[in-house]
């Protein structure tokens, strides 16, 4: 058994596998919602995502279905780039120049849209400053380390971009998480291709093992054999 608050608990579909929809409790929902409800993609825009993991993947599959033009993946991880949407990779130690700047290059001015995924601050600056001035927005998803601080210089914001934050992509859990798990059952939303590995409880050590070691984007943990 196990006790949760009531504002915690979602009435779904009892057809849903509690196996797969146990993904829509934090990483699927926050990307998609980064795209969908906080950014408001639009089509034909130009989307930068930083963190090609879980969360980036979802960015990427909700910019796929928003009508993004150009999906660029960045991650230090050249085996990161898949069919969740992105339509180009960018790994930042291929070149000598800020990756920003590498950014703005590639698409004459800037991005439309960034997504920071991983928690770095310098990252997320990195992703501000990669937008397109006037009107790029960045949306921060990741989570820094307790006490950091973000920065740029003020210039970045005059000109017009716009920085954002995000928490569970802007999507009210008991409301929306049915609604989620009805597209995913309409094979609307992915959730499977998410699944890299299943394991017992009792492997939890392998589990992060394999998620420190970056060789696994979601693993599930049944409670017994």
């Amino acid at each position: 058994y196990t006790v949760v608050h009531d504002v915690s608990v979602a009435k779904i579909d009892p057809q849903a596998p509690l196996d797969k929809v146990c993904l829509l409790g934090c990483g699927v929902p926050t990307g998609l919602g980064a795209v969908w409800n906080t950014a408001k993609v639009e089509p034909g825009a130009i989307v930068a995502i930083f963190g090609l993991g879980t969360v980036g993947l979802a960015v990427a599959e909700g910019a796929k279905s928003a009508g993004a033009s150009r999906i660029i993946g960045v991650d230090i991880d050249s085996k990161k780039f898949d069919n969740f949407g992105v339509t180009e990779f960018v790994n930042p130690n291929d070149y000598d120049k800020p990756i920003q700047q590498v950014l703005v290059d590639l698409t004459d001015g800037g991005v439309d849209y960034s997504f920071e995924c991983i928690g770095n601050v310098s990252v997320m600056r990195a992703a501000l400053e990669c937008c397109h001035k006037g009107w790029g927005t960045s949306v921060i998803i990741g989570v820094a380390a307790s006490g950091q601080e973000i920065s740029t210089r003020p210039f970045q914001l005059v000109t017009g971009r716009v920085w954002k934050g995000t928490a569970f992509g802007g999507f009210k859990s008991r409301s929306q998480v049915p609604w989620l798990v009805d597209k995913y059952m309409k094979k609307e939303i992915k959730i499977d291709e998410y699944i890299t590995h299943n394991l017992t409880l009792g492997d939890i050590n392998k589990a992060f093992d394999l998620m420190h070691e970056g060789g696994c984007l979601r693993c599930v943990l049944k409670m017994n054999e």
